[in-house]
């Protein structure tokens, strides 16, 4: 069975809009899954690149500011840069290149982004807000089922 990648996006100095990279973090220490890699992606660039070579699956998470309750989780299957929210915060430019970079290769990956929502940036911290603090076991726990699901389907 051909591994998974999780990669969490995002700049943890910004508060919430690390909220990708703590998922991941937690994912790692709470709930181990098999033929899974984590990675803390960061801010993305095309050095993230050889990642997405690397796995037949990659589900990112990333903060994204859609007006919906903080906390909200979207899953979308984005193929061009296009297929992205558009008020992804500031490293979308990266990604955004990135994904369309990996369709002119020929090599793309099947990418599951999961958006998580924001209310807005906030100033420079290392913290995330309570509120979205607490749903990171329950955006986790999406993950988990959405990953149990996807090895499920391998086997068949």
């Amino acid at each position: 069975m051909n591994k998974i990648l999780i990669m969490g996006i995002g700049n943890v100095l910004m508060g919430d809009e690390g909220i990708g990279v703590h998922v991941v973090k937690w994912l790692e220490e709470h709930s181990p899954l098999q033929n899974v890699d984590y990675l803390d992606g960061g801010t993305g660039s095309f050095y993230l690149l050889e990642h997405f070579h690397n796995y037949e699956k990659v589900i990112l998470i990333d903060a994204t500011m859609d007006g919906k309750a903080p906390g909200t989780v979207t899953v979308l299957k984005p193929k061009f840069s296009s297929d992205y929210p558009i008020t992804l915060s500031a490293h979308d430019i990266g990604l955004k290149d990135l994904l369309d970079a990996l369709y002119f290769s020929g090599k793309q990956p099947d990418i599951t982004l999961f958006a998580v929502t924001i209310q807005e940036l906030g100033e420079v911290t290392l913290n995330l807000t309570p509120e979205l603090k607490e749903k990171i076991p329950h955006i986790a726990e999406q993950v988990v089922q959405y990953v149990r699901t996807l090895q499920e389907k391998s086997k068949e």
